[in-house]
């Protein structure tokens, strides 16, 4: 199975900006062993020991609390907004079991920070992910992924509370389009390209791609896609409905989408994005209901009375997201 490359993620970064200061020490550099070199630093040069201590502490901290990935890189491009990016650029990003297992992790870890109200998943220019990785799936039997239950935690991130806005660029095919699909908005830029080409391969889409790609453009579509396994554009992508819009800088895009959400009372969003889903996973009454209810809770919350509170007031609402 492919390993990648490892991340050149804060941790890396940080090892970088230590080792073109303080030489190649080892990857164990304290905090105290970084003050001692500080004392030293003092006696020679006060201010220069202070243009040191200071940022490089703040680095080595840095390193000691993010966590580090060997397959996705995180990042905080703005306010509010945690971002992953997917880095297998060798295998066009193929999602291989390590890589899922980093996805949910950082998804998780981003979902239980109150800092971050907003995500933004993404690739690089050339594949958003090019499809599951068929180098790990060729030699499986079917004991081996019915026992082992393959795949299912694919789904994992659809339980996350905050919005995951997909930025798609490059190849998003097969288990990269059902990935796409179990995000809650889509931006697409005008390269992308979405598949499920799995009938080539003498399978059928397992991650989702005929469930969710039929709720999105109906039984038609998604029957011929699924049996000719023929990929469509980002035009056909956004007349579909299958993506919000296509953006140039996608990316970017993303992140002010993402910071705009941000913006936004986070108790009120996280029951938008679940009334929203409730249109999909049950009957209308039940989507109904669920909105009510939903709608109903947000009387208890302190941001329904700052939200409706500033509206009379004609001014800008200060959120406490609770």
């Amino acid at each position: 199975m492919y390993t990648g490359e490892v991340a050149a993620g804060p941790g890396r970064i940080a090892q970088r900006y230590k080792n073109e200061t303080l030489g190649d020490e080892p990857n164990t550099c304290s905090e105290m062993s970084l003050l001692r070199l500080t004392a030293t630093a003092l006696r020679a040069s006060p201010t220069t020991a202070v243009r040191f201590a200071a940022p490089r502490l703040q680095v080595i901290r840095l390193m000691s609390t993010e966590t580090q990935y060997e397959h996705i890189l995180i990042s905080r491009p703005a306010s509010g907004v945690g971002q992953i990016t997917l880095n297998r650029p060798k295998a066009l990003n193929a999602l291989s079991s390590a890589l899922f297992l980093e996805l949910n992790a950082a998804l998780e870890k981003f979902d239980g920070d109150d800092d971050v109200r907003a995500l933004v998943l993404t690739g690089s220019e050339r594949a958003f992910a090019a499809g599951a990785d068929i180098k790990e799936m060729k030699d499986k039997d079917y004991a081996n992924v019915y026992k082992n239950k393959f795949l299912e935690n694919w789904s994992d991130m659809t339980s996350i509370r905050k919005p995951v806005i997909a930025a798609v660029s490059g190849y998003a095919l097969g288990g990269g389009c059902e990935l796409a699909l179990m995000c809650d908005i889509i931006l697409a830029s005008p390269t992308a390209v979405f598949g499920q080409p799995e009938i080539n391969l003498g399978v059928i889409p397992g991650g989702g791609g005929t469930q969710r790609l039929a709720r999105a453009i109906g039984k038609s579509r998604t029957m011929e896609l699924t049996l000719t396994g023929r990929n469509f554009s980002a035009e056909e992508a956004a007349a579909w409905g299958v993506v919000s819009r296509i953006e140039e800088d996608v990316v970017g895009a993303a992140v002010k989408l993402a910071e705009q959400i941000a913006s936004k009372s986070a108790i009120a969003v996280q029951a938008g994005k679940e009334s929203v889903n409730a249109a999909y996973e049950g009957t209308l009454h039940e989507g109904l209901k669920t909105e009510r209810r939903l709608f109903h809770a947000l009387f208890a919350t302190k941001d329904q009375k700052e939200g409706m509170g500033a509206f009379a007031e004609k001014r800008k609402p200060t959120w406490s997201h609770s």
